[in-house]
């Protein structure tokens, strides 16, 4: 629960006349769009979200409540290598065993089926890691290789296409695969070097990645490449527990209010089918819960199957009839790869990991840039600070002020960083949180 009496902030500076009162009345329309689980929030919630979501005016000194970035379940250990494996510090003595089960199983290696292990086979066919953990180091992000003979990286190549997948190798080129079948292809990577403008001795490697030794030909014309490192895994449940209503209220697809901005929803599929929901998680906001990135990183990076992507085969096409007749293992009591059982523990881990605290919030220096953080613009698209709504079946979730300094939106972000090929997202990158 937060504690309203300690609130030490005002509203938001105004970009013109007339945009703060519009400003407020957005975002007190956006917290009182979502209360407990789903319903309208009280009026005093919905004043006291909005004022503890306002900017700062004072910048000689921190914010209340800004060292705690995740809220109640705020993580206070130092800050060593193993900063983000810690559990959420509100969670309850039950719920800590659960989460130290999940992270057995995210750290789990799968073998290839049939095995005498049968709880942890089913491996493949096609995958890119054996692991949760072998992308998400120490629950932090990856690496891309630094050259073509490191293999240290965990750098994946995403495959994009106007229609959704290429035809033959599907949405992402897995580089691995089991014991007679052939790896989908390899990555290359080759670098050219920038000279940065007004530097005569700065320059900057830019790399270019591509596909190479494919086992079933070609990619289709039309697929573009996207390298993907894996994001950290702190803060999600948090993240998740963003009222829609309140990230809605950043978003300016057409930038109306011509500040060079246009943050945009991602709408994407949900669990069930049926209506389009906000997507949140991923480079591209592609997936809308925590609980369907785990399904989807299982199946596709993997190649373990569940309720909600089940079978046996992975990612494997149509076309990779070799790969679809190679034995499973979903001989498991409910007959997918990882039971609901299982499955469940590691959602409610990756859920409940905790966000570092803020260091040194009161540092001059760390105020001074803050203050230049602002000032830059920076804030508009890496919003500081939402509140949670609430929720009564996750009350570690339920009606936190959160520090992530992300909208959750989509920005062009230029031809520079843009995907290859022909898909119409390749511009667009999803604000990364810059929590930890």
């Amino acid at each position: 629960m937060i504690d309203g009496s300690t609130l030490d902030t005002v509203a938001r500076p105004a970009k013109a006349a007339g945009v703060l009162l519009l400003g407020l009345v957005i975002v007190h329309g956006a917290a009182a769009a979502n209360g407990p689980d789903g319903a309208p929030r009280s009026s005093a919630d919905a004043k006291l979200a909005s004022e503890l979501t306002a900017w700062p005016a004072d910048f000689s000194r921190p914010e209340a409540h800004e060292g705690h970035a995740g809220g109640a379940g705020t993580s206070f250990h130092a800050p060593t290598r193993n900063a983000f494996s810690h559990p959420a510090q509100n969670l309850a003595p039950s719920q800590r065993t659960r989460f130290r089960v999940g992270d057995a199983i995210f750290r789990k290696l799968w073998v290839t089926a049939p095995a005498s292990t049968a709880a942890s086979d089913g491996l493949g066919p096609l995958f890119n890691a054996r692991s949760c953990q072998r992308c998400h180091r120490k629950d932090g992000r990856g690496r891309p290789p630094l050259n073509e003979d490191d293999r240290g990286g965990t750098l994946l190549l995403a495959l994009t296409h106007p229609d959704g997948a290429d035809p033959v190798y599907g949405r992402q080129l897995q580089t691995n695969a089991v014991p007679g079948i052939p790896a989908e292809g390899e990555i290359s990577i080759t670098h050219r070097m920038i000279r940065v403008a007004g530097q005569r001795d700065l320059e900057l490697r830019s790399p270019q990645y591509g596909a190479l030794n494919l086992s079933w030909g070609p990619l289709d014309p039309q697929t573009g490449l996207s390298p993907r490192v894996a994001p950290p895994m702190i803060g999600l449940g948090l993240l998740e527990a963003i009222p829609e209503a309140d990230i809605l209220a950043h978003a300016d697809p057409d930038d109306a209010d011509d500040d060079g901005i246009s943050g945009r929803p991602s709408w994407v599929a949900a669990e069930a089918g049926g209506a389009l929901v906000l997507g949140r998680f991923g480079w591209k906001a592609a997936v809308p819960t925590v609980r369907m990135q785990a399904a989807k990183a299982f199946f596709e990076d993997i190649g373990i199957g569940s309720g909600l992507f089940p079978g046996s085969v992975g990612a494997c096409t149509e076309v990779q009839a070799e790969c679809r007749n190679a034995p499973g293992g979903d001989h498991n009591d409910d007959g997918i790869e990882i039971p609901a059982r299982l499955f469940d523990q590691v959602v409610f881990y990756s859920r409940n990991l905790a966000v570092p605290a803020r260091r040194d919030p009161d540092d001059p220096d760390i105020l001074d840039g803050k203050r230049i953080f602002f000032d830059s613009g920076c804030a508009d698209c890496h919003v500081p600070k939402f509140v949670t709504r609430r929720t009564a079946d996750r009350p570690e979730h339920s009606f936190q002020l959160i520090w992530p300094y992300t909208d959750l939106l989509l920005h062009d972000m230029g031809e520079e960083l843009a995907d290859t090929g022909a898909d119409p997202l390749r511009r667009e990158w999803r604000t990364p949180p810059l929590w930890g």
